[in-house]
């Protein structure tokens, strides 16, 4: 089942017992971040959350909706995460019907490939109510951590357009609220909207921007998931979705923002204005240090009759954005394969925060097979951000940290097995020497061959027999039932 509107899918998790709703007054300062944290750091991700009455405001505030696989599963209308990895690889990978059968059955896929396509159109509920005075003073708009610069909006899907081109991109920036008709705009330099910025400023015209808050559940993954440049993230949105996904032209631009959003705001920022935001707690569990960002003007805000507001909180890991990680570490997996076939799996743990630690089994086939994945993941898209990345034999299993460290410890040698770089790091990693440049290690855990220069016998692992092991099964059976 897929979900056209987050109030649908708030429903849904009520009845399913995934949900907790909070009819006590909370308070948009600090308390609601604090429950949200302790909801994250539950076994398995914690209860979505809805504040029916966030203090001062009649506005319900929805967080940690995406916090656990369960909740992401439903949100992109699939029993696993894998199961939207096989779909992606038969769609990359056709086979050549042998008859009218097989072509017959290939029918849904080619439907597949017509929703991918957005459709415009001229009604949309968050029209419902237009203000073009409207300010962000009506918004339940969280201060998460104590030493914050102030309130911001987490969870936004945010829409510009190159001024030379006309592409669009879609991103989740944080933006932190300056006053009521102003927030910062929290592009970081390798993002697509800084791009879109940078064209605009050299070509000295103001870029406009909108603003989607609690669209369609399929919507604020996309915002988050690692597009390649130029691609459009709503053509991931219909394939998800399995629809073409409706959009509404906003009322003060020509950019269309998602039709299904509770609220929407419009507007723009201006070549050269910068304005100083930060700090922040954030996903690194980490305060990311102030500096200075455009900043955004708001023209209109459009949003439903009876909104609610989603949002997300972000702090020491594991937080609510780990699932929407592992959503694209499990999406993107079968499109990284078309690249690098030999990999056989990819892990990126909670406790990493995404970039600092990727885990990657390979089917090895040649000598140096591990530093040239290395180097790959080092030069594709946004892995480029990694870290550290360990490689591993494809007998390894990259999502069981407890075996990876153990073969780590007992495949790895320091003086012959780590490779060090230097390349882009993320711009939060305030751990590099310089902003956004840094160093990087890749770490070999594979078996070492004799063609790689060890000249002893690798030991085998120890394992009982096929018999013992059947036997033991049968005794332990029984034990457990006792």
């Amino acid at each position: 089942m897929m979900y056209s509107d987050l109030t649908d899918f708030l429903s849904d998790l009520e009845r399913k017992r995934l949900l907790a709703r909070i009819a006590e007054p909370v308070s948009p300062d600090l308390e609601i971040a604090a429950v949200t944290d302790r909801a994250c750091k539950s076994p398995g991700g914690g209860p979505a959350l809805l504040f029916d009455k966030p203090t001062g405001y009649d506005m319900p505030v929805a967080t940690n909706v995406y916090g656990s696989t369960e909740r992401m599963c439903l949100a992109l209308g699939v029993k696993a995460l894998d199961d939207l990895a096989r779909e992606i690889d038969e769609l990359m990978t056709p086979q050549m019907p042998e008859g009218i059968m097989d072509a017959l059955r290939m029918l849904p896929m080619v439907g597949r490939l017509r929703d991918l396509m957005p459709k415009t159109v001229k009604d949309a509920p968050c029209h419902e109510i237009v203000q073009r005075d409207g300010t962000l003073d009506a918004l339940p708009i969280l201060t998460c951590w104590p030493e914050d610069g102030g309130r911001y909006i987490t969870f936004p899907i945010v829409f510009t357009k190159d001024p030379e081109t006309g592409m669009r991109n879609i991103g989740a920036y944080r933006m932190q609220v300056f006053d009521g008709r102003t927030t910062g705009m929290h592009w970081q330099r390798h993002k697509g909207a800084a791009q879109h910025y940078r064209v605009a400023e050299r070509m000295k015209k103001r870029l406009d921007v909108a603003v989607a808050l609690g669209a369609e559940p399929v919507l604020p993954y996309c915002a988050t998931a690692p597009m390649p440049e130029g691609l459009d993230e709503l053509l991931l949105a219909g394939f998800l979705a399995r629809r073409r996904i409706e959009m509404v032209k906003c009322v003060t631009s020509d950019l269309e923002v998602p039709a299904s959003s509770h609220i929407v705001l419009e507007g723009y920022v201006e070549p050269g204005e910068r304005r100083r935001e930060g700090p922040f707690g954030d996903h690194t569990g980490l305060y990311s240090q102030p500096d200075d960002f455009p900043v955004f003007h708001l023209t209109c805000v459009t949003r439903r009759k009876r909104p609610t507001y989603l949002t997300t909180v972000v702090g020491v890991p594991p937080m609510e954005d780990y699932y929407l990680g592992l959503a694209s570490e499990r999406i993107f997996l079968p499109l990284i394969r078309k690249t690098l076939p030999e990999i056989v799996d990819m892990h990126f743990p909670a406790e990493g925060i995404f970039h600092n630690l990727v885990l990657v089994s390979i089917d090895k086939r040649y000598p140096g097979h591990a530093r040239k994945i290395m180097n790959a993941f080092w030069g594709l898209g946004q892995l480029m951000f990694s870290k550290t990345i360990v490689v591993v034999d494809k007998d390894v299993d990259v999502q069981d940290l407890s075996q990876v460290a153990w073969i780590v410890g007992t495949h790895m040698d320091p003086l012959r097995d780590i490779q060090m770089t230097k390349g882009p790091v993320d711009d939060l990693d305030d751990a590099a020497e310089l902003p956004a440049y840094g160093g990087k290690m890749g770490i070999d855990a594979t078996r070492k061959w004799a063609s790689e220069g060890y000249t002893r016998a690798w030991p085998a692992r120890v394992a009982t027999t096929e018999a013992a092991g059947r036997r033991a099964t049968e005794i332990w059976s029984r034990i457990r039932t006792r």
